[in-house]
């Protein structure tokens, strides 16, 4: 236990944190006569600049892309915006003009026809564990859970995902999906950094890594630790013991970062980074009164909380979570597969919208990351029953520019805004209806699905099967 002299001292640590984050929890001042040894000085200098220049740093590249346009079909721009008639120009990779039937369109570049059809911005999945726990679902592939201790800050979602997981060019083909989160698991109160993926065929994760995204940090509420831990006779065992634990945890860091000569550690560069407000921290939570204590506790320890992730109690605190800017990632209508779900309503995005609260919309689920469009519907119409009507352009929102924004990626994507990543899906019809597919899939102004070309979808060896007797091999 701490005596609350210490738990004073370390408080005032905590005030006196953005003067000592000039010095970094990663750089080094050190001399000679300074206790930490010359190795720990080399080693925390060298940390500062890998942190500056990027670890494991994105090696994307657009793939080759040509002046396009669409004209003559409906336009969801992702941000509450819809368009008749309207026009997409894009070139360089970019979103060139947006526009009505007048917009210009120039001479001498590829012009597709949308009438009847629909175009929105990319798709994102805020919430996925493809790569992490690829097909085919074996137990040598579950790589999601680092579950051996109940903090893990230093692990990496990336370093799990295997790049030719058939779920990538399944989410682009069926769902439209441009960009995705992939999140550690569950079993852990702090389970390590999310990675944002770009939806593209890449033999390494770097290739298909999103240029400029920030980490997240994956955190869980309830349950999960608990039972984990709990079950072999370790703390946490109860939720009093997941807070204690996370409390703990972060003043540890807070400690780590007002000690510039403190020997190297994984993973509270992590948590430090968080403190900085340079990795995002994405929260599996179920109840409400759990997220309400998290408000709490980062608040106390100087972080903030992007999203609240499944949240199925969300609509309870709908205005507290708008008045603290926290998303809400949630499923259509998944609940009561345990205790702490048994309150999911159907209308949980819909009493969030009303409440001007952001609603995100996600899959955590390699069949569901298809259909996001769909799923959207679902809880778009639960909420029209009780009579709250939103329109379309709102729930295209909460697939797109929401799920973007809590994932801190908006000023790149997540809406047909000029200057932004050409990520676009032209839709065979309402991206709303189940009998409406992806026809095409830009991105970064690459058109990388088409589904009257079927040389354009890239095939994984696990859909093509295996050679079978008789075959040549």
């Amino acid at each position: 236990m701490l005596s609350e002299y210490t738990l004073r001292a370390r408080m005032g640590a905590l005030a006196t944190l953005a003067s000592a984050f000039a010095l970094s929890a990663c750089a080094t001042t050190g001399t000679a006569g300074d206790t930490a040894s010359a190795s720990d000085s080399k080693a925390k200098t060298f940390a500062a600049r890998s942190e500056s220049e990027g670890v494991f740093p994105s090696t994307y590249k657009a793939y080759p892309n040509i002046a396009t346009a669409i004209r003559g079909a409906t336009i969801y721009d992702g941000k509450g915006g819809r368009i008749e008639n309207g026009v997409v120009f894009m070139s360089g990779g970019k979103i060139t003009s947006v526009g009505g039937p007048d917009t210009p369109i120039p001479a001498d570049i590829a012009v597709f026809d949308g009438t009847g059809k629909f175009v929105t911005p990319g798709i994102i999945d805020i919430h996925s564990h493809l790569g992490d726990y690829p097909s085919p679902g074996v137990q040598a592939h579950s790589d999601g859970n680092e579950a051996t201790s109940p903090t893990t800050p230093e692990v990496w979602a990336e370093h799990s995902v295997w790049p030719q997981d058939p779920g990538f060019s399944r989410a682009m083909a069926n769902g439209g999906i441009t960009a995705l989160q992939i999140l550690p698991g569950s079993a852990n109160l702090m389970g390590g950094r999310s990675v944002t993926l770009k939806n593209v065929p890449g033999r390494t994760v770097q290739q298909m890594k999103f240029p400029g995204a920030p980490y997240g940090m994956k955190m869980a509420c309830g349950e999960n630790p608990k039972r984990v831990y709990g079950g072999r006779g370790r703390m946490p065992s109860t939720r009093m013991g997941n807070f204690a634990v996370n409390r703990e945890t972060w003043l540890d860091a807070i400690d780590y970062a007002n000690n510039d000569k403190a020997k190297r550690d994984l993973g509270k560069e992590t948590l430090v980074g968080v403190l900085k407000g340079e990795i995002l921290i994405h929260n599996h939570c179920y109840r409400a009164d759990e997220m309400a204590l998290v408000l709490d506790m980062a608040k106390e320890m100087g972080y903030k909380v992007s999203a609240f992730h499944h949240a199925v109690e969300a609509y309870k605190i709908g205005d507290l979570l708008r008045e603290n800017d926290v998303c809400s990632a949630i499923w259509a209508d998944w609940y009561g597969f345990k205790m702490e779900s048994y309150d999911g309503i159907l209308e949980n995005a819909a009493f969030l919208q009303r409440e001007g609260a952001c609603v995100v919309i996600h899959s955590d689920d390699a069949n569901d990351i298809q259909r996001l469009n769909q799923e959207a519907r679902k809880a778009q119409k639960a909420g029209l029953r009780l009579g709250i009507d939103i329109p379309d352009a709102t729930v295209i929102q909460w697939i797109t520019y929401n799920a973007a924004k809590a994932m801190g990626i908006e000023d790149m994507t997540g809406s047909l805004e000029v200057g932004k990543m050409a990520d676009v899906v032209l839709w065979n019809g309402d991206p709303l209806s189940v009998y409406t597919r992806p026809e095409k899939v830009w991105i970064d102004g690459a058109l990388m699905f088409d589904a009257m070309n079927p040389k354009t979808r890239p095939v994984s060896d696990f859909e093509l099967g295996q050679p079978g007797e008789g075959d040549v091999k």
